[in-house]
């Protein structure tokens, strides 16, 4: 196995394991959300929805979400670095930590949730994606459909998101 390098850069012979989510692990998604929001999305977003993205999010609203079984973690020497999660036909959530993004962690998550998206459904798979994330998106084969705002929140100031498929064969 080659050795990768670590998130601070230093060498080491870790490995980044993917595995469901757990009761527990609301703490966890809850931070890799807020964190990823304020690091990545900085950028394409006013300060007040940065501010308000959290809305009335809680660990437990991270909990109810864990509990239907559908979110993948990805872990690196015990620690949440990302999250997917999905339903039927789309991805609902994909969040990095900052200092975890440029790995392809991102990539391995999202196959993971468009895998888990298209069990038992033939249709494309849907993704409401931040303006941040919208290239990357784009380069794993998701096309723009509209905008709008994301419909999975809870509370807080509007997301603008940008509303893309990806069509199966």
């Amino acid at each position: 196995m080659r050795k990768r390098p670590s998130i601070n850069g230093a060498k080491n012979d870790s490995e980044i394991v993917l595995r469901s989510a757990r009761a527990g692990d609301g703490q966890s998604l809850f931070d890799v959300t807020a964190q990823s929001v304020q690091g990545l999305a900085k950028n394409h977003y006013k300060s007040e929805q940065l501010a308000g993205w959290m809305g009335e999010r809680t660990v437990e609203y991270y909990e109810d979400i864990i509990e239907k079984g559908h979110t993948v973690i990805a872990e690196e020497n015990g620690e949440v670095l990302g999250f997917v999660d999905s339903i039927l036909g789309e991805v609902t959530r994909l969040f990095v930590l900052p200092k975890a993004a440029g790995r392809g962690l991102g990539k391995r998550l999202l196959k993971v949730g468009v895998e888990n998206a298209a069990k038992g459904y033939s249709g494309s798979i849907k993704i409401e994606s931040t303006r941040n994330a919208q290239g990357f998106c784009e380069r794993h084969g998701f096309k723009a459909m509209q905008k709008g705002y994301f419909s999975h929140g809870v509370g807080g100031e509007p997301i603008e998101i940008v509303l893309m498929e990806m069509a199966r064969t």
